[in-house]
């Protein structure tokens, strides 16, 4: 299957709906989210960064758009009940004639949590409250509304109403080596495997949670998502990527190296599409720019790439 690409970004609502129309017009097959309450690592870069609800944003661009599929990317556990994420989630499905996609996670960022004072249970509680929350958001869309019982969360056999006008898939996505694996392969409509030196290990622990879950992985879409650096040239791109340490006060070494870390595609135009030639390899067949919004930025890589 070809490769198909989306864009994620964040900020205000007006770049995000202008970065919607520039994933619509370059014929991109979705447009996704992150939910965070702060934008970056640092507290300093944080102050500057906007930080909207994307759950907000989502409503609007459900009735601002058309065509495009819309993905959070995804929102931590530890902001919301799982009730009032799959409310809100229907809510958009209908808003959006049936486009919306949710995507869960345990939650990673420490910072977020400090600042707005939202509790944060250590990581194995986390992951708990996490395949909990699957188990109750599978049940809430299960037209048959058989309800859930887990150990942190509870669902009475109930309709939901409104209902929405499909399952609403569900995406799974992160780091984790085993356990985002396996609850991918258990409960997931789409695994984000994020590039990192173990991908091909995290794969192959998704698909066989999937057979263990009697579920064909071949069914459930294999995705990925990153920033990209490329240029024409290799000049091009070492002026790159200099300019991108020099925005988040990195030296050129240490930026490298977070991105070798993440295994983010970079280069010029060619080794970038050999790239992302190699995650089709693995059986990604969607991937996700992710990135600050720059119209004209976003148009060369893209035609350099070759993408729409």
């Amino acid at each position: 299957m070809a490769m198909e690409y989306a864009l994620q970004v964040s900020g205000t609502y007006d770049r995000v709906l202008a970065a919607a129309g520039f994933a619509r017009d370059r014929g991109l097959v979705a447009f996704a989210l992150p939910d965070h309450y702060l934008m970056a690592l640092s507290e300093d870069q944080a102050k500057q960064a906007d930080a909207p609800d994307a759950f907000v944003q989502f409503g609007g661009l459900a009735r601002e758009t058309e065509d495009l599929e819309l993905v959070m990317l995804v929102s931590p556990i530890t902001f919301r009940h799982p009730a009032v994420l799959a409310k809100m989630a229907v809510t958009i499905d209908r808003m959006s004639g049936g486009r919306f996609t949710l995507g869960v996670g345990a939650g990673w960022m420490d910072l977020e949590h400090d600042v707005f004072g939202i509790p944060y249970p250590e990581r194995a509680v986390r992951f708990d409250m996490f395949e909990d929350a699957l188990g109750y958001l599978a049940a809430a869309f299960d037209p048959a509304f058989p309800g859930y019982v887990g150990e942190h969360y509870t669902l009475k056999a109930f309709p939901l109403a409104p209902a929405p006008t499909r399952k609403i898939p569900i995406v799974i996505g992160g780091t984790g080596a085993y356990k985002t694996p396996r609850l991918a392969g258990q409960f997931a409509d789409e695994f984000n495997v994020y590039p990192g030196p173990d991908i091909e290990e995290r794969i192959a622990r998704f698909r066989a949670a999937a057979v263990d879950s009697g579920r064909d992985p071949e069914t459930i879409r294999l995705s990925s998502s990153g920033q990209v650096v490329a240029a024409a040239t290799e000049a091009g791109f070492e002026a790159l990527m200099q300019e991108r340490a020099d925005a988040v006060q990195m030296t050129r070494d240490e930026m490298e190296a977070y991105f070798e870390a993440r295994q983010t595609p970079r280069g010029t135009f060619d080794q970038v599409r050999a790239q992302l030639d190699g995650f089709a390899e693995l059986g990604i067949t969607r991937f996700y720019f992710q990135g600050i919004f720059a119209p004209w930025d976003m148009g060369q890589l893209f035609d350099g790439l070759g993408i729409a």
